[in-house]
Order: C-alpha cells, then structure tokens, then sequence
C-alpha cells in the first residue's frame, strides 16, 4: 500500500550512477509505502547543475528545494559524491537539505569524511541483492516518518 505524501514532505533527489540500484531503490522505497516524488540523477554533474548552474539566485535556489531529500551515491561520473556533498552542505542555499549518503563504500575513513563533510546519515549498500531490497525498505519506514527543514529565502 502507498502512502499518498505527494503533498509531500519532501522531494526526494537520488544521485545514482547505477541504473539497477536506481531502480531497486525506487521500487524498494514505493514497497515500504514512500510515494513521494523522486528525481533521478544518473551523473554528478548533473546533480550540481540541479542545484547551482540553473540560472537561480540563493534566494530561488532556497525556494526551489526547500522539502527536498538527498539520496547519494559516492561514486559517480564527472562529479564524485564528496564534491556534491561538500558543494551542498557548503553554500547557504542548500546547507539545510539532508543528505543521506547511500553507497558500497564501507571505509571507516570515508565514512567519517561524508561526516565531516556535513551528510546527515552513512548507509552502506548491502552487496547481495535481498540484503540491499531490505535495507532499502528499511530505509522508506525511517523515510515515512522523517521530517526535513522547510528552509525559506530570506
């Protein structure tokens, strides 16, 4: 059963390289009942231009992605996850979405990095497939109560 939140918390922006991931994760979290809207980014690049190369000024950028979810991937084309992590969490326009770092790197140093650089929860993706559907359903029952900033333009 999905849970109609259209009206939505947020919107969730997953930055996946891996098309299968992709599409185990939205399958996984519509399972556990998140029906909220995703946007898919397949590159780095693309994410960054999502949030900053759109023409926006601070002000809209706010506007534009207040209620949003970040879930991202570490290792990714063109722009790598630490890059979009720090450019996120570093510029006042974005620095109160969370990010929710979902990937198979389980370095303790890396780990720690994408603390210090600001994400808000460390997953690492379970290698094996029935691992990885139901850490992602978990994922969508933590997601289904989750509340995010409603960040304002000042």
């Amino acid at each position: 059963m999905i849970i109609n939140r259209f009206d939505a918390q947020f919107t969730l922006i997953m930055i996946e390289d891996d098309a299968g991931h992709a599409k185990l994760i939205r399958k996984n979290l519509e399972r556990a009942g998140i029906g909220n809207p995703i946007i898919h980014f397949d590159d780095g690049q693309k994410a960054i231009d999502h949030f900053f190369n759109n023409g926006l000024s601070d002000d809209q950028n706010k506007e534009q992605h207040q209620k949003s979810l970040v879930l991202l991937d570490l290792n990714l084309p063109h722009i790598d996850g630490y890059e979009i992590l720090r450019r996120l969490k570093g510029d006042p326009a974005t620095r109160a979405i969370p990010v929710i770092v979902l990937t198979t790197t389980d370095n303790p140093r890396e780990i720690d990095r994408c603390y210090e650089l600001g994400c808000n929860v460390y997953i690492t993706k379970p290698v094996e497939y029935d691992n990885f559907s139901d850490a992602i359903r978990k994922l969508g029952l933590m997601l289904a109560v989750v509340q995010v900033p409603h960040v304002t333009a000042k």
